[in-house]
C-alpha cells in the first residue's frame, strides 16, 4: 500500500471520527435505574457516583482476570487528571472491593472504583448485548433526578480508546503478534542475589 493510500485512510477515518463526535452529542439517551454497588466504605447508589457532577464516565474493566482490560485501565489512568477536570470518572468491575483496591494499588491506578459484583447492573447496562463482563465504558448524565445513559462503547483492539494500538501498527504489531501483559520483565538466566524466594 503506498503512503498516499495510507494518508487517504487516515483523513477518512479522521472525518468519520468528527461524524461520530456529533452523532454522540446528539443522542437524546435512555433513563435508566438508580443502581446500587459495593465501595470500600460500603453501599453506594449510581447517582452518588456522579459526585456533584453533572456526567459520569463508569469504566467496565473485566478486573484482575483480563490483561487487556488491565492496558486499557493503564492508559485511561494516564488521562484521569483531564477526564476528572469535566466529569466523575469511575472504574467498575465484579471483583471485590479488596480484590480491586490490591490491583490499582500495584497499577498505581487512581481511579474512584466501585463493584457491581455481577450483578444487575452489568447484565442490564452491559456495552454488548448479551454479554455481562464486556469491557468498555458508558457516560450517563444527570437530568434533574433522572439518570441519562447517554452513550456507550465498546473496547477492543484498534479501537479509538486505546492509542498503544495505533502506536503499534506503525511497527505492523497486532493482535497475531503481540499481547499485553501484567510485567515484561524476564527472568535472568542467572540472579546474581541468588535468586531465592524470586517470583515471577
Amino acid at each position: 500500500m503506498s503512503t498516499a493510500k495510507i494518508r487517504e485512510l487516515e483523513k477518512e477515518i479522521f472525518e468519520k471520527t468528527q461524524e461520530l463526535t456529533r452523532l454522540r452529542a446528539e443522542n437524546p439517551g435512555t433513563v435508566v435505574s438508580n443502581y446500587e454497588f459495593d465501595s470500600l466504605n460500603g453501599k453506594i447508589a449510581l447517582k452518588d457516583l456522579f459526585a456533584g457532577r453533572e456526567q459520569l464516565m463508569l469504566i467496565h474493566n473485566m478486573g484482575q482476570v483480563c490483561r487487556y482490560c488491565t492496558l486499557w485501565a493503564d492508559g485511561i489512568n494516564a488521562f484521569l487528571p483531564h477526564l476528572e477536570s469535566a466529569m466523575s470518572v469511575v472504574l467498575v468491575c465484579r471483583d471485590d472491593v479488596h480484590t480491586q483496591s490490591r490491583m490499582a494499588h500495584s497499577r498505581g491506578w487512581r481511579f474512584r472504583m466501585a463493584s457491581h459484583s455481577g450483578g444487575s447492573y452489568i447484565k442490564q447496562q452491559t456495552v454488548l448485548d448479551g454479554e455481562d463482563n464486556c469491557p468498555g465504558v458508558v457516560l450517563y448524565q444527570l437530568n434533574g433526578d433522572e439518570i441519562v445513559r447517554k452513550n456507550s462503547a465498546v473496547f477492543g483492539p484498534y479501537d479509538e480508546f486505546c492509542s498503544i494500538w495505533n502506536l503499534l501498527s506503525l511497527a505492523s504489531l497486532d493482535t497475531a503478534n503481540w499481547t499485553p501483559q501484567f510485567h515484561y520483565w524476564q527472568r535472568p538466566d542467572k540472579m546474581d542475589d541468588g535468586g531465592q524466594n524470586l517470583f515471577d
